[in-house]
């Protein structure tokens, strides 16, 4: 008989990363999850998983988790451990004193695209249905919420028509906006199958950087940020021009063809390439494409939607679909990445502050009344609630008195972020529904509800391609941790008594996870994502589905669910898509001699959001481990900085230190910076200090993409290195959560983990005055530097201190002050376990290369099968090709999300050669 500790079962879940929803199945013994691998049935990804989603189950650990509710009595008090049902009588308490005193409109909510669809679900109908607000928005608002108005405004409904085997049946896509090579890496990887497969495949990148996906383009358009609206019209120009429009489709499916046409008349190539800032053959040659390829896919992400004109941007990219009669057939339409692993599910059930059950209008008085007699209640509001940027804005001023946030940290990824966390700091009571303890918002919160997580819930998903997953649990939630639908339902039904609301008790008395899923299923019966036939068993049998799966529908019959509006019949009032006359506008932001340059944001390929779960995987930080801006080389040289310079950015509204690095992906007068870092790895809130909070005037979606910012150079003297191996019984992530608090003591202060199967912990530290010898000393024993063990040198006269600690004749802690010109080779000396014996005279010298004993490695480029850059050159340096990579060093086989890099560092040694 095997033995209980050895059993290993696997179940099936989803990734809880990008909206590609790729399947999962999860490995474990019933106590611990221990690995993770692709669903090989899973038709979003078919096995495949990206780097994030491969290391899943290193992120599945304890440590650094919310256990158990804790409660603060007073602000400046440090919260206590509480017990549940304290907790949820205080909640309940404290947001019905505000409710009867002030009215509903003072409490809001704000969740999150990673819930399940049933926890919003409950969440939606507890504000709208028991409280009577519309108050409740998501971070979804942060990303999908153009894509969503551009859908609605131009095709009738928030519905993406397409599918991701249209990849392998296009014979033109056009990716705008969107770098999924980092941020769909699966979806990705498809597109490269299909361009593989067809060459002739023509591939058209939209994006002002050259990207890991523009890299791989037939024709990549780098165009000015927010210039976007003025391409889409000049190729609308060429299409008309050139006779590519389908007239007879356009007369028969659309309406308002006339006025955008006459719109775009003077929008010609030569015109848009002025104000794009590329060249008017190559917006003629993208609209040919176009024109001519019988089958014609466009993808968008957040470079269209985080716009103040995002919405516009969609529905001028969605025009050129419509415009050729190019929806609704295989390879064809307008299919938007979600940004969320399940901000489909949370949009289909009305889960912001402008949207109802079901793809129902707030606006509409009978929409309400079916929603009101679904939930049991009177009525539910018509005024609109507070969106993301509002919410935060009303609760800044005290109109907002009580705020819920849930699996969300908005003090690291709203704009603005001074006005956030001082929005945070004086809203009167806070609620943090979260399955981490530290993330940016944790400080804030005076009741901290601990949350199940990924792995630890049951309830369902919904991916970009309107396709429904059902998320099994594998393991029970840790501690006291509770499922987000189970929180959500006890504080309803202790909440509706207080407010004069006693049908709370029945409105959110379900029985299971799976109640609430056949709820929601009824609520959408004769919508146009009717999902009344589908249930947790249909889901079970027949794998994952696409909606619309009314009552009666069969399994069988999928392929006609693959596509949307194949009949030319459209959910608008006439039936007929309708084309939108876009505004002309630009960035909100202009750049002018005080601050030149234009601040693009976006996605690194390993680190996901604000990084409260991949920030805590050690090897996800081997592609790229500290924040940076890149720059134009000519750009970073004009400041006087050279390549891992500290550099201050500064923008109309605050100002960040990062290192500074040239790229050669990036034009003069650009720079770019990566949206994951916050105040858990850096000593300021990272990039969005510097963003604006003006947002779309129907998506309310706020401008993330794009800054005006200046660079020069940081005068920071004083460095500091230090690294920690991880120590027995305390896992490196405690040692970094310690090391936090001591980030906004320094004029710059970065945290990292490094290394793969023995991590360790990293932090960089530039000051403006010599560092303290007594800071020195706490750092010190905080990480045990501090024993008679260490090697030691110091130099006052040169302000110089320096600490090493061998164990068994390796490497395991480094603090270096003063002077740290060997941290690379040391580093790597921790985190590869070297040994010593050779090393022990050089670890306390001044040696920027590494002595001969050392072997050094550098920057991972394969994280899955830890092949680094150094492997890839040398080999490339051989005569080595990319077929001959990937067989000696196996590089890219894996998850195949640094193909598209090895491809270029190929190119650049063929070029160099």
């Amino acid at each position: 008989m095997t033995p209980i500790a050895e059993i290993k079962m696997e179940t099936k879940a989803t990734c809880p990363y990008c909206g590609v929803g790729c399947g999962v199945l999860i490995e474990h013994d019933g106590a611990r999850i221990s690995g993770v691998r692709g669903d090989p049935e899973h038709p979003a990804n078919f096995g495949r998983l990206c780097t994030k989603g491969a290391t899943l189950h290193f992120s599945a650990q304890p440590e650094t988790r919310l256990l158990h509710p804790e409660l603060r009595d007073a602000r400046g008090e440090p919260r206590r451990r509480v017990g549940w049902d304290e907790a949820i009588d205080t909640a309940a308490r404290r947001f019905a004193d505000v409710i009867n005193a002030h009215g509903p409109d003072a409490v809001a909510f704000y969740i999150s695209g990673q819930l399940l669809t049933e926890d919003y679900y409950v969440f939606n109908k507890a504000m709208k249905g028991l409280i009577g607000s519309n108050n409740v928005d998501t971070n979804s608002r942060l990303c999908m919420s153009s894509a969503v108005a551009a859908y609605k405004q131009t095709l009738g409904a928030d519905a993406p028509p397409c599918a991701y085997e249209d990849f392998a049946h296009a014979e033109c896509i056009l990716i705008a906006g969107a770098n999924p090579a980092y941020a769909h890496p699966i979806a990705f990887r498809r597109i490269e199958d299909a361009k593989k497969a067809r060459p002739e495949l023509k591939l058209i990148v939209v994006d002002p950087r050259r990207t890991d996906t523009a890299a791989g383009a037939d024709l990549h358009l780098a165009v000015l940020p927010g210039t976007d609206i003025w391409l889409y019209n000049a190729m609308l120009h060429v299409l008309l021009w050139e006779g590519f429009v389908d007239q007879a489709w356009v007369a028969a499916h659309t309406e308002g063809f006339e006025a955008l046409r006459d719109h775009v008349r003077d929008v010609t190539p030569a015109i848009a390439a002025q104000v794009c800032g590329i060249k008017a053959e190559d917006i003629v040659t993208a609209a040919r494409w176009w024109g001519q390829s019988p089958a014609a896919l466009s993808l968008w992400c957040q470079g269209l939607n985080q716009s103040a004109h995002g919405t516009h941007s969609g529905a001028a990219l969605i025009a050129l679909s419509l415009a050729t009669g190019k929806i609704g057939r295989p390879g064809c339409g307008p299919f938007s990445l979600t940004g969320q692993p399940n901000a489909m599910g949370g949009r289909e059930v009305g889960g912001l502050a402008n949207l109802l059950s079901a793809h129902r209008e707030l606006a509409n008085p009978a929409h309400r009344e079916e929603v009101a007699r679904l939930w049991g209640v009177p009525s539910v509001p018509e005024k609109p609630g507070l969106t993301a940027v509002e919410l935060f804005e009303a609760a800044r001023a005290g109109k907002v008195k009580a705020v819920w946030i849930a699996c969300t940290n908005p003090a690291q990824s709203l704009p603005e972020q001074e006005l956030v966390r001082e929005a945070l700091a004086r809203c009167d009571f806070v609620v943090l529904q979260e399955a981490f303890r530290s993330t940016e918002t944790a400080p804030f919160a005076d009741l901290m509800l601990p949350a199940a997580t990924w792995g630890e819930k049951e309830g369902t998903v919904t991916n970009s391609e309107r396709r429904i997953s059902h998320v099994r649990r594998a393991l029970p939630p840790p501690a006291e941790a509770r499922p987000d639908w189970r929180i959500v339902c006890d504080f309803a039904r202790a909440l509706g008594p207080r407010i004069g609301k006693p049908q709370a008790e029945a409105m959110f008395g379900y029985a299971d996870v799976e109640a609430i899923f056949a709820e929601h299923a009824a609520s959408t019966a004769g919508r146009d994502l009717d999902i009344t036939g589908l249930s947790y068993a249909v889901l079970d049998a027949a794998g994952p589905q696409q909606w619309p799966f009314p009552a009666g529908a069969a399994v069988e019959d999928a392929a006609a669910r693959t596509r949307l509006y194949a009949d030319g019949r459209f959910p608008t009032p006439s039936g007929r898509a309708r084309f939108v006359v876009p505004t002309q506008a630009l960035t909100v932001e202009k750049v002018d001699a005080r601050y030149p340059l234009h601040l693009n944001t976006g996605r690194l390929r390993d680190q996901w959001h604000g990084m409260s779960r991949t920030g805590k995987v050690a090897r996800l930080y081997s592609h790229v481990d500290e924040a940076r801006i890149e720059l134009h080389a000519d750009d970073l040289a004009l400041r006087g900085l050279r390549d891992g310079e500290l550099a201050t950015v500064r923008s109309r509204r605050g100002e960040i230190v990062l290192r500074a690095f040239a790229s050669e992906d990036i034009r003069k007068g650009q720079a770019f910076v990566a949206m994951h870092w916050g105040r858990n790895v850096l000593n300021t809130a990272g990039v969005n200090v510097l963003m604006a909070g003006d947002f779309d005037p129907f998506s309310k979606q706020p401008e993330l993409k794009h800054a005006a910012i200046q660079v020069e150079k940081a005068a920071l003297p004083y460095q500091m290195l230090l690294m920690r191996a991880e120590r027995p019984g305390r896992a490196v992530t405690e040692d970094a959560e310690a090391l936090v608090p001591w980030l906004e003591r320094f004029a710059y202060a970065s945290l990292a983990l490094a290394g793969r199967d023995d991590p360790a912990v990293v932090m960089r530290i530039a000051h403006d005055r010599p560092i303290p010898v007594a800071w020195l000393d706490e750092l010190d024993a905080l990480v045990g530097l501090d024993g008679d063990d260490c090697l030691s040198y110091a130099d006052v006269r040169r302000g110089i201190s320096k600490r090493a600690l061998i164990e068994d004749d390796r490497l395991v802690g480094l603090r270096l002050a003063g002077e740290t010109v060997a941290g690379a080779w040391l580093r790597d000396v921790i985190v590869e376990r070297q040994s010593t014996a050779e090393l022990r005279r050089w670890l306390l010298a001044p040696l920027a290369a590494p002595p001969a004993a050392a072997k050094g490695r550098g920057r991972i480029v394969c994280n899955c099968l830890n092949v680094a850059e150094s492997d890839i050159t040398a080999a490339i340096a051989g005569g080595d090709g990319f077929e001959a990579l990937q067989d000696k060093l196996k590089c890219g086989t894996s998850c195949g999300s640094c193909v598209p890099e090895i491809r270029r560092l190929v190119a650049a040694g063929r070029s160099a050669a």
